[in-house]
């Protein structure tokens, strides 16, 4: 990619280096902690995700969002970590393959849960999402896209809805996602957690 972060291609890398970052910024952000990683990763030590923690609860104004596929991992860890209240722990939950990722994330300790339904890869009718904070849902995208029903888009929207847990459109996808948009019944879901509207 072009990247120094990234010269090793994707094996597993940690950057000690980039958990001062966070300490310099004056200005609340919301941080991606993983855009293209997996802190849950099962080779990971987990003396270094206590670090990435350590980091996130000695920086309260800013927001961390974590997101893995590997709940199982997170499940087993959780009570090893210092849930502050300024991390939003999230799993990806594609298809209905994945359900079993809801519970692990409904056992640990995160203060605000969110799922990924991003890429939207089935529809996801059984999903229980009592006790999440957050729902953010997408289709996937580039070349090779697999394509995402409406249907499976709403029903998650009406859940949501129903429950009244923000819900996130962020995309259609597809080979041309900025043509594909974001409406959906022409609006725009970009709801978040009540802590930040």
């Amino acid at each position: 990619m072009g990247q120094e972060k990234y010269k090793n291609d994707f094996k597993l890398t940690a950057h000690d280096d980039s958990l001062l970052e966070p300490y310099s910024w004056n200005k609340p952000r919301i941080v991606f902690v993983n855009s293209m990683s997996d802190l849950f990763h099962k080779d990971m030590p987990v003396s270094f995700i206590k670090k990435v923690f350590k980091v996130m609860n000695e920086n309260p104004k800013h927001i961390f969002q974590v997101l893995t596929k590997r709940a199982d991992i997170l499940e087993k860890h959780s009570e090893k970590l210092s849930w502050s209240d300024n991390i939003w722990m999230g799993v990806t939950v594609e298809s209905d393959k994945h359900y079993d990722r809801i519970k692990s994330l409904k056992n640990t300790g995160a203060k605000i849960k969110f799922l990924s339904c991003e890429p939207l890869l089935s529809p996801l009718s059984k999903m229980n999402i009592r006790g999440m904070d957050w729902i953010i849902v997408g289709g996937e995208s580039g070349p090779g896209a697999r394509p995402m029903q409406k249907e499976w888009v709403t029903e998650i929207r009406d859940k949501c809805k129903a429950q009244k847990v923000p819900f996130f459109f962020k995309q259609w996808g597809g080979t041309n996602k900025k043509k594909a948009g974001s409406m959906l019944d022409g609006k725009k879901y970009k709801e978040f957690p009540k802590i930040i509207d």
